[in-house]
């Protein structure tokens, strides 16, 4: 079509025709855009190394550090691109003073060597091989093979243990020549209201516990009257009875009249229902004046009044 017939459109045909024509041009532009794109992306792909797993007949090799491809397909080989590769090696090593060559022939990773120099320069210190399993990214089976070769230096332990000695040990055959030494012989005897923890450990078959507690009870009691008071303390060895003698009778007696009832309640021969039975008739009928109001009562037996009559006081 010539261009002097485009004059004799009429005016809405001639815009249409101007429409279409530039739509034409942007979209030739546009398609010659994507295409040199997709060719430049092609051609700065094909410069890099790129993973791909072997598939069928067609395998491709990576060797790590300046990489070694090798695209076998039907049996021919086609090198693309090759470099040594680096080599695991295991030998002994301190984690504290080891280089990044030395890090790295071990097989970790450069951001692992990073990590380590990052955890030295801020004063970490590996003491002892499982510190070093604490490295980010170590996995169980590398800890293990590099577990045996890991040598920590003596400089790096605390300072404290310089100056720290062992204690000899006392033999068996020491400690029962010492204890037999201060325990009494079997024709000796120790009075029992003259007693102190030291005193009774010297008997054979009491040691600290019995000893506090031949003393907690005899406190509490207000002074043994009897040395068979000492039957009353659980699991008191009878063997040792044979040791105690009783010179004297020194006891401290309490007035029922004038004690509360959490104070009556710290004697082992009274509890709590008999407390409260001495309050209500200290309530209802006045002050005790004699055993034989105690008597009455029924939260008393005949055993009860007789080992308390030796405390009571009115």
């Amino acid at each position: 079509m010539n261009y002097k017939e485009f004059f004799y459109f009429q005016k809405s045909d001639r815009s249409v025709l101007v429409v279409l024509l530039v739509l034409a041009v942007v979209v030739s532009v546009l398609l010659y855009g994507l295409g040199s794109k997709e060719e430049t992306t092609a051609l700065e792909t094909s410069s890099l190394p790129v993973h791909v797993k072997e598939q069928d007949s067609m395998a491709i090799h990576y060797v790590k550090g300046n990489a070694d491809y090798k695209h076998e397909n039907d049996g021919n080989k086609q090198e693309y691109y090759h470099v040594d590769g680096n080599v695991v090696e295991r030998f002994p090593f301190d984690p504290n003073t080891a280089d990044s060559t030395e890090l790295l022939r071990l097989g970790l990773t450069t951001w692992q060597v990073r990590s380590i120099y990052r955890y030295r320069a801020k004063g970490g210190i590996y003491r002892e091989p499982k510190d070093f399993a604490r490295l980010y990214g170590l996995t169980v089976k590398q800890f293990r093979e590099l577990e045996p070769y890991i040598r920590i230096s003596s400089d790096y332990l605390p300072a404290s243990t310089l100056f720290t000695q062992e204690k000899p040990k006392k033999t068996r055959k020491d400690s029962i020549a010492k204890i037999n030494t201060v325990k009494l012989k079997d024709n000796e005897r120790i009075d029992l209201s003259e007693t102190d923890t030291n005193t009774l450990k010297k008997v054979p078959g009491i040691g600290s516990y019995y000893a506090r507690e031949i003393v907690r009870y005899g406190n509490r009691l207000g002074g043994y009257v009897s040395v068979k008071q000492l039957y009353e303390i659980e699991d008191l060895p009878e063997e040792v009875m044979r040791y105690f003698e009783l010179s004297q009778i020194r006891v401290r007696k309490m007035n029922l009249n004038k004690m509360t009832l959490r104070q009556m309640k710290t004697h082992p021969y009274l509890n709590f229902y008999q407390c409260k039975a001495i309050l209500d008739y200290r309530r209802l009928k006045g002050a005790l004046k004699s055993m034989d109001e105690l008597r009455m009562m029924k939260e008393f037996t005949p055993h009860d009044i007789e080992r308390l009559q030796p405390y009571v006081e009115f």
